[in-house]
């Protein structure tokens, strides 16, 4: 509740006190065109929208972990977390959040060199010998549009899971295949993604203690030329 009062009523006077007074420092020959209420007011408004701008798009870089292309962030869901890690999260993963140790979650919009995922390309998500999410429950891999909606596609498929019948590489590596059309001989492994730009969602739930403790880091998405 302090840092509340403090961000949403404090702030944005004291931004006013700043703006405002530099103005008429600065610039005296508007202080007859204008009144300390006035100057108030304004500050105060403009003062919530850097707020809200604040919470959208600059405070979650403050939490969020970066690794391979893919955002997570470590905590979220936990009992007694302020409320900036809280409006992070939420910022950041809209929908319901668990605490890590019930599920963990990435998201990305782009492959491994940072380009925007598109289904005008194909993808391939390479897991190694042993590297699939480790978890006591679950994993699974989902896609949506850029607006964060399934879209239709042939097959009806929207994620991958280790309950999707994966078939393995000669090596015991598994390969995703993400893309608009269905690769030759790799339809179990395929991901149907969206003709325009699109998001990958990962999720492990009840995740193994290497991602808990950040050291399993889910590899990049790989654009396959």
């Amino acid at each position: 509740m302090k840092i509340t009062f403090l961000l949403y009523i404090i702030g944005p006077i004291i931004f006013a006190v700043i703006i405002f007074g530099a103005l008429r420092i600065f610039n005296p020959t508007c202080v007859h065109k204008r009144t300390i209420t006035t100057d108030i007011i304004q500050g105060i408004f403009a003062g919530a929208g850097l707020s809200f701008i604040t919470i959208l798009f600059i405070l979650p870089n403050f939490y969020i972990t970066k690794v391979n292309g893919w955002t997570a962030i470590y905590g979220c869901g936990e009992p007694g977390n302020g409320i900036l890690l809280r409006c992070a999260c939420a910022t950041t993963f809209p929908g319901p959040i668990n605490v890590p140790r019930e599920a963990m979650y990435w998201s990305t919009k782009v492959d491994g060199t940072g380009q925007n995922l598109s289904g005008a390309h194909n993808y391939i998500l390479h897991f190694p010998a042993g590297q699939l999410p480790p978890n006591n429950a679950f994993w699974s891999l989902t896609i949506s549009d850029a607006k964060n909606q399934f879209v239709l596609n042939p097959i009806n498929r929207y994620n991958l899971s280790d309950r999707s019948g994966l078939a393995a590489n000669a090596d015991a590596s598994v390969d995703l295949y993400i893309q608009n059309i269905a690769p030759s001989d790799h339809e179990s492994n395929w991901l149907p993604a969206p003709t325009g730009n699109f998001i990958l969602w990962m999720r492990v739930y009840l995740p193994g203690q290497s991602v808990l403790d950040g050291t399993y880091k889910v590899p990049p998405i790989v654009e396959v030329k």
